[in-house]
Formats: C-alpha cells, structure tokens, sequence
C-alpha cells in the first residue's frame, strides 16, 4: 500500500482549467462491489468542486463591464446596458472611459495573478500545516462570504475610489483563497483513483464557459445594468453555496470514504515507521557510547543532504528549463492581452445594437474559454511536435504576433490607427489565440517531467508549476504596457 502525495505543484489559470505537472494517486481499486454504486456520486461531487476552484475567478473577469460601469463619473445616467461598461445619456454612448475605468483590467489581472504566483511557493507548506477540512471548507466559506459582499456592493452606492479598492481587495483574497483550495482539492482527489481527477480538471475547464454564459444570460434578462450583475453575483453565489455541501457530503459516502481512510491509514504507518527507525537509531548510539561524535556526524550529513537537495534541484532545472521558459513565455503573452487589451473592443458591425451588446461577452470571453479547452483536450489525442522539435519553441514564440493584431483591432479608447476594422477579424484571432494557448501550455507542461527520470518528476512539477505563475504574474505586469501603448 502507497501513500498519496499531495499535489503541491498545481497552478491554476484564471481563463481555463489548471495543468497537472505532479500526479500520484493511489490506483488500486476495492473490490467490494458496493463501493462502486457511489461512484457517480463521487464523481459529480469533484465536478462541482473543481468548479468552484475556477468559477470565482472568470465571474469576476467576465464582469468587468459591470464593473467599469460602476466606475463611471456621470452623475445621472440612464441605466441602459451598453458594451464594457459604457452608459448612455440621450441615446449617445460615452465611449472615453475615465483614469479607473482605463486600468481597471490592468490592474485586476495583476491582483490576481500576484496572489497566484506567492500561493504556488507557499501552498505546500499549508497543505503540511493545515487540516484538509478547514482548508476547503474554510476557502468555500470565504470565497462565497466574498461573492456575497460584492453582491451587496451592487446595491449599494460608493464612490468610484472606493468602490475600485474594495474591490480589487476582493479580487487578491478571492483569488488566494482559490489557489489554496484548488491545491487541497488536487490533494484530496490524490487520495482515490487516478479517474477522479479528471472530473476536476473538467469542471475548471467548465468555469470560464459557465461565467460566459451566465453574463449572457443576464444580458439577455433585459434588466437594468445592477440588477443583471445582481442576479449574475447570486448565481455564484449558489454554486458555491453547492460545493459546500457537495464537499460535506462527500466523506459520507462509502466509496469516497473508504479511499480517504486507507490514505490517512498508510501515512500513519510510515510515520510509525519513521518513529520505530529513529528509535533503533538511538539506541544504537547510546550503545556505542559516542553519541557526541554522531550527532556531529549526523549535523555533517544533513548538511550535505541539503546541499544535495539543494543541488538536485539546478540538475533538474538544467533539464527542463527550455519547457520552464516555452510555458512561461505561453502564459506571459496570453495574460498580457487578455483580457486588458482584448476586453476594450468594441463592434464595428453594430457598436451600439444588440450584437455591439453581445459582442464582448460572446466573442471574447465564450470563444477564448471554449477554444483554450478544445485545446488542451486536442493534447490527450495528438501530441505534436515533439519535445526535442524545434517547431515547439517556434510556435510559441509566434504567438508574440498576436500582441500587435490585438492592438490594431478596433480596441477603444486608443492613440494607435485601427488597422483590423471587421468583426471577423477579431473573431479569427481569437480563435487561434485561445486554441493556441491551450494546446502549446499543455504540450509545455507535459513534457517538461518527462525529461527527468521517475524520481526526480514531483520536483519537476514544482519548478514547471512555478515558471507558470512566474508567465501569469510577468503578462499582468506587461498588459500595462501592452494597453497603454493602444
């Protein structure tokens, strides 16, 4: 019987599903038959759950026009829905956004990207130090205590200042509570057999199309701009609210049950272990009546076991930093545009119809969340080019282009000639944009273990985990420029 790992090198993207770089699980399967008329149950459960991890995340992104919106200066408006948060006196939008309106995505995108990157250096030492239970119920509550509050904050009127540090407050703790969870989430799934992480993975891929969607939903209502993001925040609010439960529910269950206590029973009897070889190991210096000399033996020995480790860690970077780099380098230009640049353009077919109404939340968040799973699905069939090709350094790097394409799209306001006026050019950038993303960062993050041997490839994860939040922090620190240049 083998103990689980936790999965301590999982990072997530705000815009998609996480990759998983360190994967262990317990594989065996029981063989009572009882135990597997849960199993959809169970299933379901890490579903939801792994929906929950991501959905916070993409609800607050998708509605940034609610948010600009709120950011206005006009004093007396009529509340009619426009396009990224514009309002309309007299039937003229107001398309010159204000100083916070204009580096609202900037700065969201960096709130929530910073948090990830410290998280990914620090969650193995809470998943050490914290129970599982209070990590993921504790998270669960407080994000959903999060979504409530800005729920409330839509009835409630403020000042733009406050109103923008409120909730960029809102957006460093929503996403530190969600990158602690989603790696005690990975952790727990550790636990059962390899399948169930794979309902995990799909609900996080399902957050950015379900927020999508949801904005849509509302838009379509025909309401006023708060009360369409009020219903909108209160849908979060209860899938939330239903991970929670479905999180409580689990233990409950046989199958999930009997999995969790032979996990808990297997690190007890190595600890036990551990203990029983310490004691040998006392006994034997007391024995041989030097014990001063051993234990400057032993400081001696795990000095150098530490430098060892110490050591090991820049043989394996050695060995997997050109896929460290090419994930990177993935992350740093998507985070870079989207959504900073790609969320200001506006609809040259009908800027201020239905479609120019439709034309953001459709074309550029449904598309990049759908395509950038399509993605990373592709990878789980076709794994091409190879890791050694020099087509894969090749293509992301050309992703780079897709900065300026972005930039000379009708994107407002701007400095910078629109060079991309039609919608359909937009709309096939984005495409390739997303897809690309998904599929080149999942490739990068698949082959970057595989070039160290078996022992070697948990460590592999962490540094490959830690150069993808180094490319999410990097793009969120770049779309500053990226914008300002429009």
């Amino acid at each position: 019987m083998r103990p689980r790992k936790d999965f301590n090198s999982v990072v997530f993207l705000g815009v998609g599903a996480p990759f998983m770089v360190s994967t262990f699980s317990t594989g065996c399967s029981p063989h009572l038959p009882t135990l597997y008329t849960r199993f959809k149950a169970v299933w379901l459960i890490f579903l939801i759950l792994g929906l929950g991890t991501l959905l916070p995340w993409n609800f607050f992104m998708t509605a940034i026009g609610y948010f600009k919106y709120q950011l206005r200066d006009i004093d007396s408006v009529t509340d009619r829905l426009l396009p990224n948060g514009t309002s309309d006196i007299n039937g003229t939008a107001l398309s010159q956004e204000n100083y916070l309106q204009g580096k609202f995505g900037n700065v969201m995108t960096l709130c929530a990207m910073l948090p990830m990157l410290m998280f990914s250096c620090l969650n193995s030492i809470l998943l050490e130090r914290i129970p599982e239970v209070v990590r993921i119920s504790g998270c669960l509550g407080a994000i959903f205590i999060l979504f409530l509050l800005t729920s409330v904050l839509v009835k409630v009127s403020l000042e733009p200042v406050t109103f923008f540090g409120i909730t960029m407050l809102t957006i460093v703790l929503i996403n530190s509570f969600g990158a602690i969870l989603q790696g005690s989430i990975f952790g727990l799934a550790g636990l059962l057999p390899t399948a169930y992480t794979t309902p995990i993975m799909s609900g996080q891929g399902m957050a950015g199309t379900f927020a999508a969607l949801a904005m849509i939903c509302a838009i379509t209502s025909g309401s006023t701009q708060n009360e369409s993001a009020f219903g909108y925040f209160n849908t979060a609010c209860v899938v939330i609210l239903l991970a929670i439960f479905t999180y409580l529910a689990l233990p409950r269950l046989e199958f999930s049950r009997y999995y969790f206590n032979k996990g808990k029973n297997a690190c007890k009897h190595k600890r036990k272990e551990e203990e029983r070889i310490c004691k040998i190991d006392l006994i034997k210096q007391d024995q041989a009546g030097d014990t001063e000399r051993r234990s400057s033996t032993q400081l001696v020995e795990n000095t150098n076991t530490e430098a060892d480790r110490n050591s090991s860690i820049f043989v394996i970077l050695r060995k997997i930093w050109p896929m460290a780099l090419l994930v990177s380098l993935v992350f740093s230009v998507t985070i870079g545009v989207f959504p900073a640049v790609t969320v200001d353009a506006k609809s040259t077919i009908s800027a201020d119809g239905t479609w120019g109404v439709y034309f953001i939340p459709i074309c550029c968040f449904l598309l990049f969340n759908a395509f950038d799973w399509l993605g990373r699905s592709l990878t789980a069939i076709c794994m091409w080019p190879p890791k050694d090709s020099k087509f894969l350094p090749a293509f992301v790097i050309a992703r780079a282009v897709f900065i300026p394409l972005f930039m000379l799209c009708n994107v407002h306001p701007r400095q910078l000639p629109v060079f991309f006026t039609h919608d359909a050019w937009y709309i096939v950038f984005m495409i390739v944009f997303a897809f690309s993303n998904g599929y080149l960062a999942s490739l990068c993050m698949c082959y970057g273990p595989r070039n160290v041997t078996a022992k070697e490839a948990e460590t592999a994860g962490a540094i490959m985990s830690f150069f993808l939040s180094l490319g999410l922090a990097s793009g969120a620190c770049l779309s500053f420029l990226f914008r300002g240049l429009v």
